[in-house]
C-alpha cells in the first residue's frame, strides 16, 4: 500500500476503512478560537464539533481556529497548514481500532512570538466562543490561592504591553477590551482544562488581570463577559514519530501530526453562553446547570488516581500507565484511593453510578493500546489534585495514609533522579527550587511541604508531615517496591 499525503484533495484516495469527512471541510468558517492547540483538545473539542458538522450542515459555522501559544507549538501550524488543517485521530483500545479523518478546524495560527494575528482573528464578529486547554500552568495562577499570580513573568509583561500579549489570560483580556471599544458583542470564554471550577477560576484570573489594567474593563467584562465551568476526560497520551510511521505504514496516510486517544470521552457543559453555542449534545456533550459535582468526581477519582499512578510507576520503573497498572501492588492501590479517601470526600453526583465509574477508571488506564507514558502524566497533572483531597479530609480529621503515599512518590521524583540515579526531566515552574529543597530534604519531607505556594498551611500539619515523611524516608530507604510492599500489608490492599 502506498501511503497517501493528508490533504483535502486527497480524501478520496484515502484506503477503507479510514473514515473521512461527510461534509466539505473548504466550507467550514470560523466560529471558535481555541487556545492551547494540542492533541487533547484535537482529540475531543473538535472531535465533537466534527461530529456535529456530520449530523448538521449549520454546524459548519462553528469552525476551530486553533491556537498556539507556546515556542514549540510553531511546530503544528507547520504540520497542519500543509494538510488544509486536516489530521487523523485514531481511537483504541485493546482489540480496535477507528481511524477518522477531523475536518472541524478552519484554521491553525501560531502566536508564540506575537499574539497581533490572533487577536485580529478573535476581533471578527464571527468568533463567538474563545475556548482553552493550557493546562493549569497556563492560567498563571499563585499554586496555594488559584489566584492570578501578579508577579508571574507572564503577567508582568502583559502588564508593561497589554495590547501585545503573551499569556492565555492577557489574550483573553486584550480580546475582551478590542470587542468593548468597537462596540462588538462579547464572546463567551470557555475553559476545557483539568481544574476544579475551572470558569470560575478563568473568569477570577481575567478580572484580576484587567483590573490591573483598567478597572472599567474589569467592570465591563464582569458585567458583559461569561465563563461557564466544563467537564473533560478523554486519554489522550502525547503522539510519537513511532505512532506517525505506524499510521502509514498500517492504514496508509501520511499525517505529520496525527493524535490517538482511547475510545472513551465525557464532556459536561454549563449551559451559559452569550451568542450562541454548537449543540454538542446532539453528539454526546452533556448540558447542566452546575458542573461542579462532575468535575468535582473526575478531579478525585481519575485526575488523582492517575498523578498517583504515574509517581509511584516512574519509580518504580514503568514507562507507561498500562505498564504500571499490569502491576498488581498499584492496581490494588489504585482501587483502595478511591474507595477509601478521594472517593469519600464526593458529594452525591446526579445520574452517576460511582462503583461503575471506578470501575472503568482502572479497565481505561490498563488499557495497552493507549500506551500513556507515566511522564506525560507527571509532568502535565497538577499537584492540587493531590492536594485537595488531602486538605479535604485534614479538615473533617479523616486519615491521609495512602494519598500520602502517592504526595511521597510526587516529593521524591521531583529530586530529579530515578533509584538507579539516572534523571528526571522535572517540567514544573517551580523545577529549580523543588529539586533543590528534595536534595535538602532527602527522606525529610518538610523542606518541600514548606514551599507555602504548592501546600498553603497543609504542607505544616503534623497530620500530613508524619505519614508524608514515614513512606518518603522508606522510598529512599528501600526504593519503591518495597515501600509498595509494605504499604500493601500495612494499609491492607
Amino acid at each position: 500500500m502506498q501511503p497517501v499525503a493528508l490533504n483535502r484533495l486527497n480524501l478520496g484516495h484515502l484506503p477503507s476503512p479510514v473514515w473521512v469527512p461527510r461534509f466539505d471541510p473548504a466550507h467550514v468558517a470560523p466560529g471558535i478560537v481555541h487556545l492551547g492547540l494540542g492533541g487533547f483538545h484535537r482529540a475531543h473539542m473538535a472531535r465533537y464539533t466534527h461530529d456535529l458538522m456530520e449530523l448538521r450542515p449549520d454546524a459548519l459555522a462553528w469552525g476551530i481556529v486553533g491556537a498556539g501559544l507556546m515556542p514549540a507549538d510553531r511546530r503544528m501550524r507547520e504540520s497542519l497548514a500543509p494538510q488544509d488543517n486536516l489530521y487523523t485521530l485514531v481511537e483504541r483500545d485493546a482489540t480496535n481500532e477507528t481511524v477518522t479523518v477531523i475536518g472541524s478546524l478552519a484554521d491553525v495560527v501560531f502566536a508564540g512570538d506575537s499574539s497581533a494575528g490572533l487577536l485580529e482573528t478573535i476581533a471578527q464578529p464571527d468568533i463567538r466562543i474563545i475556548s482553552l486547554t493550557v493546562t493549569e500552568h497556563g492560567y498563571c495562577l499563585n499554586r496555594s490561592t488559584k489566584q492570578l499570580d501578579p508577579d508571574h513573568a507572564l503577567i508582568r509583561q502583559d502588564l508593561v504591553h497589554p495590547e501585545q500579549p503573551s499569556s492565555a489570560i492577557g489574550i483573553v483580556v486584550e480580546a475582551y477590551r478590542r470587542r468593548r471599544d468597537v462596540g462588538l458583542l462579547p464572546f463567551t470564554a470557555l475553559s476545557c482544562d483539568n481544574i476544579q471550577h475551572n470558569g470560575t477560576i478563568l473568569r477570577q484570573a481575567v478580572l484580576a488581570l484587567a483590573g490591573l489594567r483598567d478597572p472599567t474593563l474589569a467592570d465591563w467584562i464582569a458585567n458583559n463577559g461569561c465563563f461557564p465551568s466544563t467537564m473533560v476526560d478523554r486519554i489522550t497520551p502525547v503522539t510519537t514519530e513511532q505512532d506517525i510511521a505506524a499510521l502509514a505504514a498500517t492504514h496508509g496516510i501520511i499525517d505529520r501530526w496525527p493524535v490517538f486517544c482511547e475510545p472513551f470521552t465525557q464532556w459536561v457543559i454549563e449551559d451559559r453562553f452569550i451568542a450562541g453555542r454548537p449543540m454538542w449534545e446532539a453528539v454526546g456533550a452533556q448540558f447542566v446547570d452546575d458542573v461542579a459535582p462532575y468535575e468535582f468526581m473526575k478531579l478525585r477519582l481519575l485526575n488523582a488516581s492517575h498523578l498517583a499512578v504515574a509517581g509511584l510507576g516512574r519509580l518504580a520503573g514503568y514507562v507507561t500507565i498500562d505498564q504500571a497498572m499490569a502491576d498488581p501492588l498499584i492496581a490494588r492501590y489504585m482501587a483502595a484511593l478511591m474507595d477509601r479517601e478521594t472517593g469519600p470526600t464526593l458529594p452525591a453526583i446526579p445520574g452517576i453510578d460511582l462503583p461503575g465509574y471506578k470501575t472503568t477508571l482502572i479497565d481505561r488506564f490498563a488499557n495497552p493500546a493507549i500506551r500513556d507514558t507515566v511522564e506525560r502524566v507527571n509532568s502535565d497533572a497538577p499537584l492540587n489534585v493531590l492536594v485537595d483531597p488531602i486538605r479535604d479530609r485534614l479538615r473533617t480529621g479523616e486519615p491521609v495514609a495512602l494519598l500520602a503515599l502517592a504526595l511521597a512518590a510526587w516529593l521524591r521524583r521531583v529530586r530529579g533522579d530515578d533509584e538507579q540515579g539516572q534523571p528526571i526531566d522535572i517540567r514544573h515552574p517551580l523545577a529549580d527550587q523543588l529539586r533543590v529543597k528534595a536534595i535538602e530534604g532527602g527522606p525529610d519531607p518538610r523542606p518541600l511541604l514548606r514551599i507555602e505556594q504548592l501546600f498553603g498551611s497543609s504542607g505544616t500539619d503534623a497530620r500530613l508531615v508524619e505519614p508524608v515523611g514515614h513512606w518518603l524516608a522508606l522510598l529512599y530507604a528501600k526504593g519503591s517496591r518495597a515501600t509498595l510492599t509494605e504499604a500493601s500489608g500495612t494499609l491492607g490492599f
